[in-house]
């Protein structure tokens, strides 16, 4: 019998940080936030893990198109918490990376939905 599916998709590579770029579009956020975001936005099909949303977000700042910050939480003066918003690189960074989104998913449905059937 074969595996029941999750209904969870994996990303493909590269997607991840364009996804966390578009989400710290809103503002500035922590990494769980992040990952509950994405995860909400797209009713729980795409759910990010730690092991690799936390990478992801070390890589974006070694680029410059995140900037992290810690920050003592709201509520809880007792708990910090690591704030990551975009740079100015990161936006620039955004528009590239939709722009390649975009093109490749195009690309992708001319393959699956042709115009005209060979």
């Amino acid at each position: 019998m074969p595996p029941k599916s999750s209904g969870r998709v994996e990303l493909l590579q590269g997607t991840l940080d364009m996804l966390i770029l578009r989400t710290l579009l809103f503002g500035p956020a922590h990494g769980h936030q992040i990952a509950k975001h994405i995860q909400r936005t797209t009713e729980d099909v795409l759910q990010i893990e730690h092991g690799s949303l936390y990478p992801a977000l070390h890589r974006l700042e070694r680029k410059g198109w995140i900037a992290g910050k810690w920050e003592v939480a709201g509520k809880d003066l007792k708990r910090e918490y690591k704030y990551y918003r975009l740079t100015p690189a990161g936006k620039k960074q955004w528009i590239v990376e939709e722009s390649k989104w975009k093109q490749m998913t195009g690309a992708i449905a001319s393959i699956l939905w042709p115009a005209k059937e060979i």
